[in-house]
């Protein structure tokens, strides 16, 4: 077991500040048999049902492997993430395992983390800005982009020159360093067919700082969709909507109904979405959305619980990517998992032992 640092002392004062945002706080304290350690686990927010299964899968596996557990969810506020970890550390953890909320607001935090020798695992979400992170663990970002576009190039027949087709763009939260990744890697597809106006984004909204949604939000989504429909589309239809997660996409969705997108009205646009969440899987197979990116998130939690547990125990950790994630100030060594595209044709299969036929009904 590692020595405790005589660092963790002046940190103690952060502590004061964590309880005080208690509502935002921790969630989970337990162990299972001996304990060879402790570690901190700081997801950012309960409003997702993906970050719920995220918690619940790390600590069931790192208390499989004999370690207590503490996790704490931010609730999509980066100050009291900040908060939570500074607490996490004063308390003397022996890993961290972050899904930021805000990927550059925790510098300060992870430099008291190095001080006090407790390594730090960046959790789905690149942190950004900061030498003190030690590994990331996450799917392939960019894929997962390609594999959107590639469902709304397929639906649509553009291989085949089919066109002109109305889309528009959305982007996930400026602040997260996911949202770049999944814009880039959609967009090396999509780009070509704009350039030739077999797409057309009506509303002009093509840049990156133009179509993202702050903390991936639904509402958010459904607010700009609207204007779009208002300001763009007056006697024309929207056919594809490139959106990056779920909670977007049922939001947009929500917009375009309200605009006579349906059953009894105008076809409802291709709308892509990520995380394959339950709302949206059922949305699939009533014919509503129409994809979502499946990233199996026990498969990232146990990932991240070997990658501390080898951590702990001198090992080397397993990665499968060693520059390709850049943080600002270091390469931050990866293991990167592969995502599946998922549609009508083919949850049932893909999403097998993942959801029950109960669940999806």
């Amino acid at each position: 077991m590692r020595t405790r640092r005589a660092a963790l002392g002046t940190i103690a004062g952060a502590v004061s500040l964590a309880l005080a945002l208690s509502a935002c706080g921790e969630t989970s304290e337990s162990s299972s048999g001996s304990v060879d350690g402790t570690i901190g686990i700081a997801m950012p927010t309960r409003a997702s049902e993906r970050w719920l299964t995220d918690g619940k899968s790390v600590v069931k596996d790192l208390e499989s492997k004999g370690y207590k557990t503490k996790l704490v969810y931010g609730d999509d506020d980066p100050k009291a993430q900040v908060a939570q970890v500074a607490d996490l550390v004063a308390q003397g953890v022996d890993a961290l395992i972050i899904a930021a909320i805000d990927n550059k607001s925790l510098n300060g935090v992870l430099q008291k983390a190095a001080d006090a020798d407790i390594p730090v695992i960046s959790y789905d979400r690149l942190i950004l800005g900061s030498a003190n992170v030690d590994y990331y663990v996450s799917f392939d970002n960019e894929q997962v982009g390609r594999q959107q576009a590639r469902f709304i190039i397929e639906k649509l027949g553009l291989e085949d020159g089919k066109g002109p087709f109305n889309i528009e763009l959305f982007a996930g939260s400026p602040d997260d360093n996911n949202t770049r990744y999944f814009y880039d890697g959609s967009m090396h597809l999509l780009q070509p067919y704009l350039d030739s106006k077999q797409l057309v984004v009506r509303s002009g909204e093509t840049s990156l700082d133009k179509v993202t949604t702050l903390r991936w939000d639904g509402a958010t989504a459904q607010k700009r969709m609207s204007r779009i429909l208002s300001k763009s589309y007056n006697g024309k239809t929207v056919d594809a909507v490139l959106s990056p997660y779920d909670g977007i996409s049922l939001g947009v969705l929500a917009a375009v109904k309200e605009y006579g997108y349906g059953p009894d009205g105008k076809d409802l646009p291709i709308v892509t979405g990520q995380d394959a969440e339950l709302a949206s899987v059922k949305s699939i197979i009533a014919g509503e959305q129409s994809q979502t990116v499946y990233k199996d998130l026990r498969e990232l939690a146990t990932v991240a619980a070997n990658m501390a547990d080898d951590l702990l125990k001198g090992r080397t950790p397993r990665i499968n990517n060693r520059r390709g994630y850049k943080n600002g100030v270091k390469d931050v060594p990866a293991y990167l998992l592969q995502p599946a595209s998922v549609d009508k044709t083919n949850y049932s299969y893909v999403l097998a032992g993942y959801y029950t036929a109960e669940q999806l009904k």
